[in-house]
């Protein structure tokens, strides 16, 4: 397989050397998980598929070369650079049809638009941010019986809004009558068990920031991080959440790669227990808040694969 896939292009098809294709449902699995997280890399989908690895790759491999998945091309900078690195894949149009006609599952649901130069290195980068997130936070969610992840597209939608691409997409009214769009990267929610049965959910709205956007500026017409973190407080303050997710309470979780703009952020909003600032690879938060959370304690944590770590129990309301 090694030598089939070194010889064969990367990013141009070719079905007839990468040998006989046959659908299965591991195939239809893949595809529902690239579905979810629009680009997702390799690595991720061999996780959350589970099985052989190599027959994983096997199975991208030939989804690829016949037309079901797409490879972005954007990427191609990854491979400059040297070193081994993850794939990247999209849905393409084939593996969009195969959706829906196996899954019913609705083609605004769906992106596969990452053909061409639809896709940027600024896009695939930000979007992997937010994949890279959401596959570990999947994984480590299946390994907790009491907590179960709940991604946007099985919650509950806003009225009117259902089969729109974008359902969970508002606008805010800021100081100085400065109106706001807000379309969160990612809408998931959490249900957790407690130990007397009763299951409680928390929404999550996800931003990631890879610092390409200013923090703050003086005027708020002009885009920054604080805008739009102000204009989730303007969401917060005006219960427009009950009414988009009928949901009692949510969280901004932000991405932030570098420790200075966590930091500057955190300081302005310390007071918004709503607003969760972390590093992209840390849940840790999440977890302290659903009852669990990981500290470094000098023993090989085999779920989680770090260096060191134990799990301990945190009250409901315990510090970040």
């Amino acid at each position: 397989m090694a030598n089939q896939q070194q010889r064969l292009p990367r990013f141009t098809r070719a079905p007839d050397a990468a040998g006989s294709f046959q659908f299965t449902p591991r195939d239809l699995e893949i595809l529902r998980h690239v579905a979810e997280h629009r680009l997702i890399k390799s690595e991720w989908l061999i996780k959350l598929v589970g099985g052989s690895k190599q027959q994983v790759l096997r199975r991208l491999h030939l989804l690829y070369h016949h037309g079901y998945l797409d490879r972005p091309r954007a990427q191609l900078d990854y491979y400059h650079e040297g070193g081994s690195r993850s794939m990247v894949y999209g849905l393409a149009s084939r593996g969009a049809g195969r959706l829906r006609r196996d899954l019913n599952m609705p083609f605004e649901r769906m992106d596969w638009t990452t053909r061409g130069k639809r896709v940027g290195r600024l896009f695939l980068e930000h979007t992997l941010m937010v994949s890279d997130f959401m596959a570990s936070l999947e994984l480590e969610c299946r390994t907790r019986p009491d907590v179960q992840l709940i991604y946007g597209d099985d919650l509950p939608k806003p009225e009117g809004r259902g089969h729109r691409r974008e359902p969970f997409r508002w606008t805010v009214d800021l100081p100085g009558k400065r109106r706001v769009g807000v379309v969160p990267d990612k809408v998931f929610a959490l249900d957790t068990t407690r130990a007397d049965g009763v299951v409680t959910r928390m929404h999550y709205f996800l931003e990631a920031d890879r610092g390409t956007m200013p923090i703050e500026r003086r005027d708020l017409r002009q885009s920054c991080v604080l805008r739009k973190l102000k204009a989730y407080e303007t969401t917060h303050a005006s219960v427009r959440h009950r009414h988009l997710l009928s949901a009692r309470q949510f969280r901004v979780l932000m991405l932030i790669a570098s420790k200075d703009r966590r930091e500057h952020v955190r300081t302005a909003f310390k007071a918004r227990p709503w607003t969760i600032v972390i590093e992209p690879g840390n849940l840790d938060p999440i977890l302290a808040r659903t009852g669990l959370r990981h500290t470094s304690q000098g023993s090989l944590c085999k779920r989680c694969e770090r260096s060191s770590c134990v799990e301990v129990q945190v009250g409901r309301n315990a510090a970040l």
